[in-house]
């Protein structure tokens, strides 16, 4: 078909085609031992990043087992669908058949507890072998008795060697070639994505091949080469501008505030801001970034300096009557100020400690002495008794009275 992209035109047929994943798909390596067994293939989950070949590997499994292939996606497929598909191969021995297809289920975590529950039985009675691709890591995303039933395999993003072996194949299907300093632009900037380097690529050799831009109308290609070459700025017409989102309930999104937050704690400066930019540019609310930055003054910088939370308060305050793009200067102010502030945690941890002996020893009776006697009866009982402002015994319940939270 004259519409169909790119990326669907190159997608590879067999593992000989297959670029990337040598750790699943090299010589003895587990799908190739998976193919030896004729009689049975266990139901799969692909957990790995956007473009890097979740879908493919599915239909070249099916096509190697000869297995009938049904692709769905979670986003808008129902239980009826899958129902339909189960009853038609049902298998009446409770064990995979040879008619049993493969049912491959994209974005497999956008399925609810309760739609990934209904997929359990026809697991089970190998009506179908289940393939489900997930971005997000299958132990909080898919349910247990489904993960127990499959094998998780971790597909990694593309290296750009193995995104250049991809353009290389597209550039020769387009019949086109590409400048040098495009080409890195475009492996660097597809950040692993074989399908964004296709996209890109094709849009922008639409945009060169054309003979004239409308709006300076001049020519596109080099003077001299009659197909000319993609540069850089068809490139950078083509990304526009890279996508950096990332899912707000995803593993990616845990693990840049995480490394933000190790970074400050590890006095780096820079590995901070540069985990500051990655979640300012995929548009982060600068409130949530600011809040943990003040949560950060108190628990790693506390009594080192202790104005370090009247800052962090200001970045907040700063960002919120500011907004962006501005405030993200606000931001990263206060990063490196935190970043390069000394650390004291001793008042988080003693705070976490007092907290565990209250977890372990309940309400234990206040002192009497430190306790308040606002009537005559208490103080008849000794409420208030023999309390001096400036005592050094210990006004800690009798039970844990030489407990130490904070080392002097």
């Amino acid at each position: 078909m004259a519409n169909t992209p790119l990326a669907e035109k190159l997608r590879p047929k067999n593992l000989n085609d297959f670029v990337g994943q040598s750790s699943l798909v090299g010589k003895g390596k587990i799908i190739n031992t998976l193919f030896k067994n004729k009689s049975y293939f266990p139901s799969l989950i692909f957990w790995g990043p956007p473009g890097s070949g979740k879908t493919t590997l599915a239909r070249i499994i099916a096509k190697e087992i000869d297995k009938e292939f049904y692709e769905l996606s979670a986003v808008n497929t129902s239980s009826k669908e899958i129902q339909e598909i189960a009853k038609k191969h049902s298998g009446e021995s409770g064990q995979q058949t040879l008619d049993s297809p493969i049912l491959f289920i994209d974005e497999i975590h956008r399925f609810n507890k309760a739609q990934q529950d209904r997929l359990l039985p026809y697991v089970e009675r190998g009506d179908f072998i289940l393939i489900g691709a997930t971005t997000e890591n299958p132990s909080f995303e898919v349910i247990s008795p489904l993960l127990s039933r499959s094998r998780v395999l971790v597909l990694k993003q593309h290296s750009e060697k193995e995104l250049k072996k991809i353009l290389d194949k597209a550039l020769k299907h387009l019949k086109v070639k590409i400048k040098k300093d495009a080409e890195e632009f475009l492996l660097e900037s597809s950040n692993g994505d074989a399908r964004v380097l296709l996209n890109v690529v094709e849009i922008a050799s639409s945009l060169f091949v054309s003979p004239y831009n409308a709006k300076q109308q001049a020519p596109l290609y080099l003077e001299g080469d009659k197909r000319g070459s993609i540069r850089l700025n068809d490139i950078e017409q083509a990304l526009q501008r890279r996508q950096l989102g990332f899912d707000k309930h995803g593993e990616e999104y845990y693990n840049v505030i995480s490394a933000f937050i190790k970074s400050m704690r590890a006095s780096q400066p820079d590995a901070a801001l540069y985990y500051l930019a990655r979640m300012v540019e995929a548009g982060q609310d600068p409130l949530y970034i600011a809040r943990r930055m003040v949560v950060f003054a108190s628990e790693d910088i506390g009594m080192a300096i202790p104005t370090a939370l009247v800052v962090a308060n200001e970045v907040f305050r700063a960002c919120e009557i500011i907004g962006y793009p501005e405030c993200a200067i606000n931001l990263a102010h206060g990063v490196v100020y935190l970043s390069k502030a000394k650390k004291d945690r001793s008042a988080y941890d003693g705070l976490r400690a007092a907290q565990e002996d209250v977890q372990k020893h309940g309400n234990l009776p206040v002192p009497l002495n430190i306790r308040n006697a606002p009537t005559k009866l208490m103080k008849n009982l000794g409420y208030g008794k023999g309390y001096e402002k400036y005592a050094k015994q210990s006004y800690l319940p009798e039970k844990i009275k030489n407990k130490r939270y904070i080392n002097d």
